[in-house]
């Protein structure tokens, strides 16, 4: 026992609500409790929370993923049902609860409330619908056959065959058709089966999928959301024969056909011997009838044509004599085609002859040298007037340069800022000025102008 009386010091909020879920968890074992679900959540992690109540109480309650895939039904708001839980906290929120670890309804049973549950989601879905279902053939000749190899669904279903249509063929995809195995086992060898059949590998006709008659636990195999949708989409017809004709199954609704027993799922896929008979009786029949008439309208035909026939002999000699007629008009043409072409042939070699490209090559080829020598003289000679116009040109520039200037006795003054002082205006009193003469430079000041000398001599 936690003593829970007050320490020296106070307790943080986390220390009393832990010791308090300490106290239940250490007190209760698993407790069983009765009453009806409120607030109902399924959370995207998969855990479920609810509120279990009756007249006077409620209870938080929490199935956590691993608890409820367990189950064979969804609870929903209003459901009455009986848990099986341990006592616990939250601790987060300082929430007295339930983590359930089992959940059966209360009334009508877990595995029928699973059946009607999952009943109403597929034909919601539309997965009993006549429209998508297949045709089932009358007179199989390979029939696939998933059940127990031990069971007596298979016994029943070959000795039916054995008696009606010795001449089909069964093939058996064993499989467990009751535990937990079962479902999975049975969704593999319906893949199998139309693998097989689309590899071209075990062409099959029809599938017949079931077992004998037992409790409502021995077949619920067959009441397996994942088998009902692996028989809707298999490409292959199947039949459902689950227990006797009273029992009912979730296969039995999405399956292309349900026969009531084993038995009368082969006797639906195969025809009788007796009908087999009867049936290439009345194809003798009617083959005979067909020949006949046959016979007669051929008959008539060769009647018609012996009547119009008359002696070839007459016939191959207006042939004989016609052919003789054409064999000389095609000599003929052939001949009058020789000369045509002949003189065709004649016009064009003088024609090619008159072009043939050596002639207009020695003549272009003379041309080419001709104007080889006219472009090398006509460059030559451009060459020398530009030589003449250049040197006119350097020796123009030679006199008129400023080097030939300077020789001369003339000088180059230039300002401060390097511009040509070409007016005394341009050289204030006391500026300093660059002359540049034939050789060297001079730096100078300009202590006097013109303009300056004439404004002192004024009275």
């Amino acid at each position: 026992m936690i003593d829970l009386n007050v320490k020296s010091s106070a307790w943080s909020v986390s220390e009393l609500t832990q010791r308090v879920k300490n106290l239940l968890e250490g007190h209760f074992d698993q407790v069983s409790i009765e009453g009806e679900i409120s607030d109902f959540t399924a959370a995207s992690s998969g855990h479920w929370y609810f509120t279990l109540k009756d007249s006077d109480s409620q209870v938080r309650c929490a199935m956590f993923r691993s608890a409820n895939a367990k189950l064979r039904f969804r609870p929903s708001r209003g459901d009455h049902v009986q848990i099986r839980a341990r006592v616990s906290l939250y601790t987060s929120r300082g929430e007295f609860q339930l983590i359930a670890q089992h959940m059966q309804p209360v009334g009508d049973g877990a595995l029928q409330q699973a059946f009607e549950q999952l009943k109403a989601k597929l034909f919601e879905e539309g997965l009993f619908s006549v429209e998508r279902k297949q045709p089932v053939p009358d007179s199989a000749r390979r029939i696939g056959v998933i059940t127990s190899a031990s069971g007596a669904a298979l016994h029943d279903i070959i000795a039916v065959l054995e008696r009606r249509s010795p001449m089909t063929e069964v093939f058996l995809f064993p499989v467990p058709v009751q535990g937990a195995d079962a479902p999975g086992a049975l969704v593999r060898a319906l893949e199998q089966a139309n693998q097989l059949h689309e590899e071209q590998i075990l062409p099959l006709d029809v599938l017949i999928v079931g077992r004998g008659g037992g409790s409502a636990e021995d077949l619920w195999a067959f009441n397996d959301e994942a088998l009902a949708r692996s028989i809707v989409k298999s490409g292959l017809p199947v039949v459902s024969a689950v227990g006797h004709e009273i029992d009912f199954s979730i296969s039995d609704f999405v399956a292309d056909q349900r026969a009531a027993t084993p038995s009368a799922a082969a006797e639906l896929v195969s025809l009788d011997q007796v009908q087999w008979s009867q049936r290439l009786d009345d194809a003798q029949r009617v083959l005979q009838g067909l020949m006949a008439r046959r016979f007669a309208q051929e008959r008539a035909v060769l009647g018609h044509w012996q009547a119009r026939l008359r002696h070839p002999g007459t016939a191959l000699a207006q042939q004989r004599q016609l052919l003789d007629s054409r064999v000389q008009q095609l000599s003929l043409l052939m001949q009058n085609q020789l000369r045509s072409h002949r003189s065709a042939l004649i016009n064009w070699n003088n024609k090619l002859e008159s072009h043939h490209p050596g002639r207009n090559i020695e003549q272009l080829a003379s041309l080419l040298t001709q104007r080889k020598r006219e472009l090398l003289q006509l460059i030559r000679s451009n060459l020398r007037r530009y030589r003449a116009t250049l040197d006119q040109h350097e020796q123009l520039l030679t006199t008129l340069g400023p080097e030939n200037t300077l020789a001369r006795g003339y000088a180059l003054v230039t300002g401060p800022d390097g511009q040509i002082i070409r007016n005394t205006t341009d050289a204030p009193i006391h500026s300093e000025v660059q002359i540049r003469l034939a050789k060297g430079e001079l730096t100078a000041k300009v202590v006097a102008t013109p303009e300056d000398e004439a404004s002192d001599t004024k009275p």
